[in-house]
């Protein structure tokens, strides 16, 4: 009966040192699964700063676009005000060159009289 026992003390101790093992196995596995949650956390709050910059860099790209957007709207209503001067003025000049022509073309007829009277 003893010697039964010794045996089974044998085994319980067997499997009691083989359950530590396990357990030691497990907890070191547990610790590197630990780092590995902490460095996945650290990768995590970066990458969170990271698109906080790009949704910022984003808004100052599209508040730039909107600025640049009223500056070109502004400058092709300037350039269709200064298109329409720039033809008011042309048809400005075209009629004192008329009559300009017709000026010159009385004085040349007065003075074709004055050479034909005088």
């Amino acid at each position: 009966k003893l010697g039964v026992q010794e045996d089974e003390l044998k085994r319980a101790i067997e499997r009691a040192e083989l359950a530590e093992k396990n357990l030691k196995s497990i907890e070191d596995e547990l610790q590197m699964v630990g780092e590995n949650m902490k460095q996945l956390e650290l990768s995590a709050e970066k990458a969170v700063e990271r698109e906080e910059k790009l949704k910022d860099k984003i808004l100052q790209i599209q508040q730039k676009y909107k600025a640049a957007e009223g500056r070109f709207e502004y400058g092709e209503m300037n350039i269709t005000k200064l298109n329409q001067r720039i033809d008011d003025i042309e048809d400005e000049i075209y009629r004192e060159k008329l009559k300009i022509k017709k000026c010159a073309d009385d004085l040349g007829e007065t003075f074709d009289d004055m050479l034909a009277h005088y």
